[in-house]
């Protein structure tokens, strides 16, 4: 009843309760025997301080971490970081002779500084660089440290004698002990039962109760010495916590400043440098795991924040530092936990159990604690990775996790982590050096400015095409991809005057990259010719500025170099340039006559009189709206002299330029047929005179002379047809590239 309201009131409290008792359970031993590591080498008489401190620890750790690092799920307990570092810290102060407060005081020191920097981590943000891990790492990883609970726990399980190798006692049953065999097999068969039903009680829990009962039906049985505690190796043992206490013993350790002479610095910074890092990544590493398997998202520097000050708080009162663990933060999970209010529970049971439940925690059986990590340790492993060796496009990534899970149970845990990042960025090199950086190769008789051209321009443009030579890049430009461009560049020198390099799917940019854009410049320059770059991005993902950077390494200064905000604006300047050295003959600046017009060449001259006589003229000066998308619109617009362009308006956008018109071309057409809106706004790029022929006036002229209007009708019809097959040329091409 006490339960389903508890349940009631708070969905994952009875979880968090649940998962924070089992957690202490699995961090609570761990955290004692830690304890003991780091200060026994200093005598006998330490080992109860270092198992006080290890006590101390886990609840300190839990209670504050758990409140300030705010992980789901995540349970913060002195680690094996900790102890391997401290402890071979303690090992070689005692090899130089120094006496026991001297290295107790050190110990302090170097976990206060390791605290501080880990605070330090946090408030310079540098948790976040934890959130680039590729997943294949995070696989292997968790994979890793699967299998290293696995093989470091079956030992415990069967419980092999101390000394004896793991795949010698692996493979000797008689080096078996029976209870213990026996009681990790009930411990393990009832989670892996109780996994597959649904039931209240998490299945961590279920297994202990099950190697419990069979602890003491054994020793009520068959084995009558189970029932002693005194040197029962199946058993955790019993917890001696005398001492001085916690005030006498942090008073005598700040005592210990009087007594030391000099503070044995280097070693301390070095020594607190070293374990801040291993216990940040530790702590991140385990917040990626749960993160995976949980589909939450942790906060890593407020993370870093919190297991600071948790360890802070640890070292003042004297316990061990720790971080964010892997095996009792599973078997929260496994137990039910759900929030971070788990960790903070953890805290407290640890802290219960230290002042009422020592002697109980001494009967709970080693090699059930061993099946119950066994177990978890195999749910850890990514089963799912060897699906990947069916296909050669995921063999690499498949590569990667195993040689991380290798390097993990081999070398370390940091070392395999290292290997991860490092084959996943030669990975990306490799992606990005087979991934073509030319998203569309393409010259300039197949590809035009937004400037509609009369045929004869046209004609001159699409004979001299082959003079420009148009790449479209993307993705990343740098070493490994330099190549390609220069590959599908430098043939084209020969014949080609002009070359334009568009940027605006570019997504990084290096120095080698620059060069290489360089020596195109310098190559073209020697033949008169002109690099341009268009479109190139204000800032790159990266947050580069590439305009400065392209600035920085010269390539703004140099006159065979132009660079043009739009594509079309830098073919259209190139299309200038041809047309120019074509020798055409010079533009009429007059205004043109309505027979003038290619719309209109063909038609007999009383027709053009007659269209001339209702036509009106008109003057727009450069800047000023000839008409607005959405206006009504009834005339066809004639350019007897001047440039106009013609905008698609986008909301809250800026517009799309559809084209540029020059004297002799038309627009309106489509208001002119079907008497609907303009569908686009419409400007003076110069001075223009217009000649304008409005629907009402040429309807009331066909009605009385109707072969006047199938023949101006028809050739407009064969205008638009005109420009409709030029996009469709153009869209053809694009697509194809």
């Amino acid at each position: 009843m006490v339960t389903q309201a508890l349940s009631r009131a708070r969905p994952h409290l009875v979880g968090d309760i649940w998962g924070g008792f089992a957690a202490m359970l699995v961090a609570l031993p761990s955290a004692i025997a830690f304890g003991v590591t780091i200060f026994s080498p200093l005598g006998a008489e330490f080992s109860a301080r270092g198992a006080l401190a290890g006590m101390l620890g886990v609840t300190i750790l839990g209670l504050v971490a758990g409140a300030l690092g705010g992980t789901q799920r995540l349970i913060s307990a002195p680690c094996a970081p900790a102890a391997a570092v401290l402890s071979a810290l303690t090992i070689q102060l005692i090899g130089q002779g120094h006496p026991a407060f001297v290295i107790v005081l050190t110990l302090f020191l170097a976990a206060l500084a390791s605290s501080i920097f880990q605070i330090g981590f946090g408030f310079m943000r540098i948790g976040q660089l934890i959130k680039y891990m590729p997943f294949p790492v995070v696989s292997g990883y968790l994979s890793g440290v699967g299998l290293i609970v696995i093989l470091s726990q079956l030992p415990k399980w069967l419980a092999i004698p101390k000394g004896t190798g793991l795949i010698e006692g692996l493979f000797a049953p008689h080096l078996w002990q029976g209870p213990s065999v026996c009681v990790g097999l009930a411990t393990a068969g009832v989670m892996a039962f109780a996994s597959r039903i649904r039931t209240s009680v998490p299945a961590v829990i279920l297994g202990l109760i099950a190697g419990l009962i069979t602890y003491w039906v054994l020793a009520f049985t068959v084995w009558p010495d189970l029932r002693n505690l005194s040197g029962n190796p199946y058993v955790i043992g019993a917890i001696s916590i005398s001492g001085d206490g916690i005030v006498e013993g942090m008073a005598a350790l700040w005592g210990h400043f009087k007594q030391a002479k000099i503070i044995l610095w280097e070693p301390i910074l070095v020594t607190a440098l070293t374990l801040s890092v291993l216990l940040s990544i530790d702590t991140l590493k385990t917040c990626l795991v749960l993160d995976a398997l949980t589909g939450s998202k942790h906060d890593s520097n407020r993370e870093l924040v919190g297991q600071g000050f948790g360890n802070l708080a640890s070292t003042l009162f004297g316990g061990v530092p720790g971080a964010g663990t892997m095996g009792a933060s599973l078997v929260n999970k496994s137990s039910g936990g759900m929030t971070g209010l788990s960790s903070i529970i953890q805290g407290l049971w640890s802290l219960l159990a230290v002042l009422f439940l020592t002697p109980l925690i001494a009967w709970v059986p080693v090699s059930a604690l061993a099946a119950i990590l066994v177990v978890i340790g195999l749910n850890m492993i990514d089963w799912h990775t060897f699906q990947l060796l069916r296909s050669r496009d995921t063999l690499l990534d498949f590569m990667v996790i195993a040689l991380v899970v290798i390097v993990a149970n081999t070398i370390s845990l940091i070392a395999a982590s290292g290997l991860g990042v490092a084959l996943a960025i030669l990975m990306f090199i490799r992606e990005q050096i087979h991934s073509s950086p030319i998203r569309r190769k393409s010259y300039g008789s197949k590809m035009f400015s937004k400037r509609i051209r009369m045929p004869g321009e046209r004609e001159v443009l699409e004979l001299a095409g082959r003079k420009t030579v148009i790449l479209e890049l993307q993705g990343s430009l740098f070493f490994g991809t330099t190549d390609q461009v220069f590959a599908a560049i430098e043939p084209e020198l020969e014949h080609a005057r002009y070359v334009l390099l568009d940027l605006h799917r570019v997504q990084s940019l290096d120095f080698t990259a620059g060069h290489m854009i360089e020596r195109v410049a310098n190559m073209l320059a020697e033949r008169n010719g002109v690099l341009a770059l268009s479109r190139i991005p204000d800032r790159l993902p990266s947050g580069r500025d590439l305009h400065a950077y392209i600035d920085h390494i010269g390539l703004s200064s140099k006159t065979s170099v132009r660079l043009f905000r739009e594509f079309s604006d830098a073919l259209e300047w190139f299309e200038e340039q041809i047309i120019e050295d074509s020798h055409l003959p010079p533009e009429d600046i007059d205004c043109l006559p309505l027979g003038g017009f290619d719309l209109f060449k063909g038609l007999d001259r009383q027709v053009v009189e007659a269209l001339d006589q209702v036509a009106v003229r008109r003057h727009m000066r450069a800047g000023e709206m000839i008409f607005t998308a959405g206006a009504k619109g009834n005339d066809l617009m004639l350019i007897a002299r001047g440039e106009i362009k013609i905008d698609l308006p986008i909301p809250n956008q800026k517009p799309i330029h559809l084209a540029t018109l020059g004297r002799g071309q038309f627009f309106g057409e489509m208001s002119f047929l079907d008497a609907h809106e303009h569908s686009a706004d419409v400007t003076a790029l110069t001075d223009v005179d217009l000649i304008s022929l409005n629907r009402t006036d040429f309807v009331r002229i066909i009605r009385n002379e109707p072969e006047i209007g199938s023949k101006v009708l028809r050739a407009l019809a064969m205008a638009i047809a005109d420009r409709l097959r030029h996009a469709n040329s153009e869209m053809r091409e694009m697509r194809i590239g």
